[in-house]
């Protein structure tokens, strides 16, 4: 992971104002899809029982965040529409994303919203698909207040149980080998969908 974005610094250089900028971003905007949230509210989570973040306002904060960022990609799906299929691909845009969003959300249904927060990439363009798709408004609004509640608010009291034990001069020891852990498990569903993809490519495709 780069050290620009490696969680502990981002903590460290832009403080809580940037953590809930980030959850916010990846939550629903196109170009925050390469954000590390996961690891960062298990970051943040663990800070805080350091006494070095405040746990209250990062999990109002980011809760906030998780929510309006889903409710912004909704709305920019839903005005945009079907050209959002068609649009080329970009530096912060590949239409693949667009692509395994509505793979996954034609598989789950509506229950997406809440599962996409625990799957990167998907996360992003979750609310943007259901909003092309023109999934019922009320809807959404309960999953997406569901998805946040789990995500940001469940991965960041996560870190912070974790971090309680963790003595305080050994956090940056345990930190690395944590969000790697955290990292890998965020990417396991993706991996899986695809060998499952794989798997049934394979059965239909007819053998020589």
């Amino acid at each position: 992971m780069g050290t620009l974005l490696n969680p502990n610094n981002l903590l460290e250089t832009f403080g809580t104002i940037g953590l809930i900028l980030v959850i916010f971003a990846e939550s629903g905007l196109l170009f925050g899809f390469f954000l590390p949230g996961d690891s960062l509210l298990f970051t943040a989570g663990l800070l805080a029982s350091q006494g070095k973040l405040s746990l209250p306002v990062i999990l109002v904060g980011c809760f906030v965040a998780a929510v309006a960022g889903d409710q912004v990609g909704y709305a920019f799906g839903n005005r945009v529409g079907p050209a959002l299929f068609r649009r080329p691909d970009s530096r912060f845009f590949k239409k693949e994303y667009v692509d395994r969003a509505q793979a996954y959300f034609d598989k789950q249904g509506p229950k997406t919203i809440v599962l996409a927060r625990f799957v990167p990439i998907v996360r992003t363009f979750a609310p943007i698909v259901a909003g092309v798709g023109s999934m019922r408004y009320r809807t959404f609004i309960l999953y997406n207040l569901a998805g946040g509640l789990l995500w940001a608010v469940g991965v960041t009291l996560l870190g912070y149980a974790f971090g309680d034990t963790i003595p305080e001069d050994q956090v940056d020891k345990y930190l690395l080998p944590i969000i790697a852990l955290i990292v890998a498990v965020s990417i396991l569903p993706v991996a899986i969908e695809f060998l499952k993809a794989r798997r049934e490519h394979r059965e239909k495709t007819p053998t020589p």
